[in-house]
């Protein structure tokens, strides 16, 4: 008989909004709740499939934020699996290592909480039916820097063995390295499954011994986690074949809008070209709520326009998101360049200004410098999980300098030109 379960990790339930641009108190509320949501739709999903348990590959919360609040919600959900018969096996991630009540939670007794020492739990399978056993190993501490590959139990003889691992394998892109190790070594470890988690994009290497699965994150928290999000369903048949489906758990999808207003000199038609690309947007993204950041970009007469009244636009948008239905802006970014001169300002001393701040501002040691200790100085001041807004290393945050200051410019050139000719 066949053995199923479902595999997601990274939930970070309640986790702190990361992302200043969401001041919309209904944006804000329905992103805060976003996590939850996801996860009742999980357990649901549990439920509905009838699946023999529940596996999850770490960082059910989020660090040092979690409460009571948030541990009793999740205890809660468990149980309704232990109602209904369906095991869960978890193990704790680099951000359940840093919450303060992730060993004082009661869990139901069909929940098993691998420890900091390496566990193997043979499944009770009825005569004649193929043998399951699952092994985990949570995190102690917030950081592992070496592999933990190693310190599992080899794999039982004549067995389908399920490792289940917070890793971030060989590293990747807005990840540091936990508990690093490669495919190769797992595909060499004798274990027919590998439920991983930490890597927040969907992932999944397969051959005709091993399933190394990444399910990614379940619920999106910013346009930096945009995409569908969803977990794995997974079906062991008699012959140990393996069935991996994905199935779509988001209540929030984070997207960007990328629209070209080039030729367009109509405050209402570009209204329009936004608004219709918006609705075909929203038709391809099947989460309950679509959640867009607009990216103008191209030539237009309308440009300095654009980036003066930027948060008219953004209302309008808002207003056409509604109509549309469950669509929402995160944001509206202007990156377009002015129709006619190259420097797009009409007269000589605002052409004058723009060359001197190109040439002069721009690249000046000292601008740059003042630029760097007013973002070090606010990023200072930001709770530890939202400082990645100002990049996650020393290029990254340079890099969103030069962003800044060019942005700025354009815009105190916008204003100027836009007065200039009332």
């Amino acid at each position: 008989m066949t053995y199923r379960f479902l595999h997601t990790a990274d939930i970070h339930l309640d986790s702190p909004l990361r992302t200043l641009a969401l001041r919309n108190p209904e944006l804000s509320e329905l992103i805060g709740l976003a996590t939850r949501r996801a996860f009742v739709r999980i357990i649901d999903l549990c439920l509905e499939e009838r699946v023999d348990a529940l596996v999850l590959a770490g960082d059910l919360y989020d660090g040092d934020q979690t409460s009571m609040k948030t541990a009793r919600f999740l205890a809660e959900q468990l149980r309704r699996l232990h109602e209904a018969g369906i095991r869960t096996f978890l193990i704790r991630g680099n951000h359940d290592a840093l919450s303060k009540i992730t060993t004082e939670l009661v869990m139901p007794d069909s929940v098993k909480v691998f420890g900091a020492v390496a566990e193997v739990v043979a499944i009770n399978r009825a005569p004649g039916e193929f043998p399951v056993a699952i092994h985990g190993l949570s995190f102690a501490k917030p950081h592992a820097p070496e592999s933990l590959l190693r310190h599992y139990a080899i794999p039982l003889p004549d067995t389908v063995n399920i490792g289940v691992m917070h890793t971030s394998l060989g590293g990747s892109e807005k990840h540091d390295p936990y508990a690093p190790c490669s495919v190769a070594d797992l595909q060499q470890s004798g274990f027919r499954y590998w439920a991983l988690g930490h890597i927040h994009k969907r992932s999944i290497v397969e051959d005709p011994s091993s399933a190394i699965v990444m399910p990614g994150m379940p619920q999106g928290r910013d346009i930096n986690e945009d995409g569908p999000k969803s977990i794995s369903l997974v079906t062991i048949r008699d012959d140990r074949s393996i069935d991996i489906e994905e199935r779509q758990t988001c209540v929030a999808q984070f997207e960007r809008l990328v629209v070209n207003v080039t030729g367009v000199n109509e405050w209402k038609d570009l209204v329009e070209r936004i608004n219709v690309e918006l609705e075909r947007m929203r038709g391809t993204v099947s989460a309950d709520h679509l959640v867009a950041r607009i990216h103008l970009t191209g030539t237009s007469v309308l440009s300095w326009r654009m980036r003066r009244d930027a948060d008219l636009l953004r209302t309008e948008m808002e207003t056409r998101g509604s109509i549309i239905g469950k669509t929402w802006i995160d944001k509206v970014q202007v990156a377009t360049s002015p129709a006619g001169d190259a420097d797009g300002v009409s007269s000589d001393a605002l052409a004058e200004l723009a060359t001197i701040i190109k040439q002069e501002v721009d690249g000046s040691t000292g601008y740059r410098a003042e630029l760097r200790e007013i973002a070090e100085e606010l990023r200072g001041q930001l709770p530890s999980e939202l400082r990645d807004i100002f990049g996650a290393d020393r290029d990254a945050f340079e890099n969103m300098l030069t962003n800044f200051g060019r942005e700025g410019s354009a815009s105190v050139l916008a204003r100027l030109r836009t007065r200039e000719a009332e």
